[in-house]
């Protein structure tokens, strides 16, 4: 028998050097919140150090789109839903801001990383997909919501415009539907875009007609039965008549059916966002 003690350990000399995993052990288990947080300052300080072209510039843009339509479809006499029609226009408008700038912001960012050879940015940090895509996602909304607000505020100092907010839960969960559904198809948009054309091909073709008619400026019971039917066949409609419905209390389509559309939707890009980025479908050589 040997005299060395049994509690010896002679496996690890005294001067060993640093200790590494296995290949394919994970070092960071769970959310990765400090990864996560990282990627979205960085895409929201992109977008706010250039604020006066991705925040306020909207908001002056959606403003001009109501003194337009005002003064040339909103006589006093008019009403809409029961109420004057630059009150009807104003929360589609701010809804239809929200989303075409977090479509905007989404979409460019694999994109010029692409572009510019600095996509090994968004891919070599430990950060899963879900990490990657919801750091994206959430700072796209965030650029929403600052539009958001300062289309209501340069709304609420117009005069003879009524922006006051009745139903807080359909503002936000609408508003934050809207926001997701556009900005994962600007997460969309970049996988699959080589170039700028591309990603505004998307928008001229795709976001811009769909916003314009989904019912912003206009309410879909004036229509033909066949436009009635392609309206609600638009996403974007339910989003912006969810969104008016938390300001007026009326809205031209069920709240509850909105809701669930916009859920559906948002999970199945979700998955589509989450697939492509795995397989690393134009993004990966």
């Amino acid at each position: 028998m040997s005299d060395q003690p049994k509690n010896a350990n002679t496996s690890v000399p005294q001067n060993a050097g640093p200790t590494y995993n296995e290949p394919g052990v994970a070092v960071i288990r769970g959310v990765n919140w400090g990864g996560f947080l990282a990627l979205y300052w960085k895409e929201v300080r992109r977008f706010f150090k250039v604020q006066l072209q991705t925040v306020w510039a909207p908001s002056i843009t959606t403003l001009l789109f109501l003194v337009i339509f005002t003064v040339a479809l909103g006589r006093g006499d008019r009403m809409v839903l029961g109420v004057p029609f630059a009150d009807f226009i104003a929360p589609g408008l701010i809804c239809m801001g929200m989303i075409q700038n977090a479509f905007a912001n989404s979409s460019f960012s694999l994109l010029v990383g692409k572009i510019q050879g600095t996509i090994v940015d968004y891919l070599m940090p430990p950060l899963s997909i879900g990490e990657l895509l919801g750091g994206l996602v959430a700072a796209a909304v965030t650029r929403a919501a600052l539009v958001g607000f300062a289309v209501w505020l340069a709304m609420a100092l117009w005069p003879g415009v009524q922006v006051s907010v009745t139903h807080w839960w359909a503002v936000i969960w609408f508003g934050l539907m809207g926001s997701v559904m556009l900005a994962l198809l600007g997460v969309l948009t970049s996988i699959w875009a080589e170039k700028f054309d591309h990603a505004a091909a998307v928008t001229n073709f795709v976001v811009a007609p769909l916003a314009l008619l989904s019912g912003t400026f206009y309410s879909i019971d004036r229509l033909s039965p066949a436009v009635q039917a392609f309206s609600h066949a638009n996403p974007f409609f339910y989003a912006i008549s969810g969104f008016r419905y938390g300001f007026l209390g009326e809205s031209d389509s069920p709240i509850v059916t909105g809701s669930v559309v916009l859920l559906v939707i948002n999970l199945l890009l979700t998955a589509i966002c989450y697939y492509l980025l795995k397989k690393g479908w134009k993004i990966k050589s």
